[in-house]
């Protein structure tokens, strides 16, 4: 199998959907033949040969979510008319990309946290497109963070939950990983092509610096891109569990992927973060806008 990855110069998230395949195999024909599991099994190979061939996005397929000692420390289900600024800042105010982040695009009503991308003539911080980002006032160290939540739809904005150290870019500091990392729980990229396989997926990955010798580059594992329920029109759940040994990821309570890609995950505070991110460029007419719908957020540890 790794001779293979490496004669077709894969990604590590299409390696990783070769040994599985090994995996379901195995499954598949173990305890006994079922026309069913015989069925899934071959339309899960199916599905890896996808990911394999196109980098298509997979379904997740991992263990369900278990909460079994964890006790829940922190959750917002947005009720009221207003962002409760005791336990959460606007991040990063100001120029963004191509765009600006602002306070005035960040409310609450009707049980949700509603982020919204659109154009302002005459805006906090003048003409242009806006969005918003918030960050829990409290950093956290390992346990499960989820949100339930409707990505929002075209235009390349994207949604994004995500946990990230002070300076996980800084060679000597993040050191791989150990000093700090950012862990995207989830981004949905994909919103734009309605007729790609990509569609109604979202990517999850670790970035951090330290992991090899060049100090200039941030090292990062897209560790796959995973499908989910008509993410833009339902509510879906995205999860990250950070133990001290790996991260494991989510998409609604089902295992996606797990890693410590690097030298290990890291040790530090680090701050929790919902945002609606702004592309590079925007080629939109002005009377675009689009929504990041979120229901809650919460954390757990042990």
């Amino acid at each position: 199998m790794q001779k293979i990855a490496e004669l077709l110069h894969l990604a590590w998230r299409q390696e990783n959907a070769i040994y599985r395949i090994g995996e379901i195999f195995s499954s598949a024909f173990s305890g006994g033949f079922s026309a069913r599991k015989l069925i899934a099994g071959f339309l899960a190979i199916i599905e890896m040969f996808g990911c394999v061939l196109f980098d298509y996005p997979l379904t997740p397929s991992g263990q369900e979510l278990s909460l079994d000692g964890y006790s829940l420390v922190f959750e917002d289900e947005f009720e009221g008319d207003a962002l409760n600024e005791d336990v959460w800042f606007h991040r990063a105010p100001g120029k963004r990309r191509n765009g600006c982040n602002a306070p005035s695009q960040v409310n609450v009503e009707n049980g949700n946290l509603i982020i919204t991308a659109e154009y302002l003539e005459n805006g906090e911080f003048g003409d242009g497109w806006y969005a918003g980002m918030i960050s829990l006032r409290q950093k956290y160290c390992r346990g499960y963070y989820e949100i339930k939540c409707k990505c929002n739809d075209g235009g390349d904005f994207w949604s994004a939950f995500w946990i990230q150290a002070d300076d996980p870019y800084n060679h000597d500091v993040s050191k791989g990983g150990p000093g700090g990392a950012e862990i995207d729980i989830f981004e949905a990229f994909y919103n734009n092509d309605r007729l790609s396989p990509l569609y109604n997926s979202v990517a999850q990955t670790i970035h951090c610096n330290g992991f090899d010798d060049n100090a200039d580059k941030i090292d990062s594992r897209m560790l796959g891109r995973f499908k989910g329920k008509n993410i833009y029109t339902e509510y879906n759940t995205y999860g990250l569990e950070w133990t001290e040994d790996e991260y494991i990821f989510y998409v609604n309570g089902v295992e996606t992927a797990r890693s410590s890609f690097g030298n290990g995950v890291s040790e530090q505070e680090e701050s929790v973060i919902v945002s609606l991110e702004i592309p590079e460029e925007v080629a939109l007419d002005k009377s675009f806008s689009s929504q990041f719908v979120v229901d809650y957020v919460r954390i757990y540890q042990k």
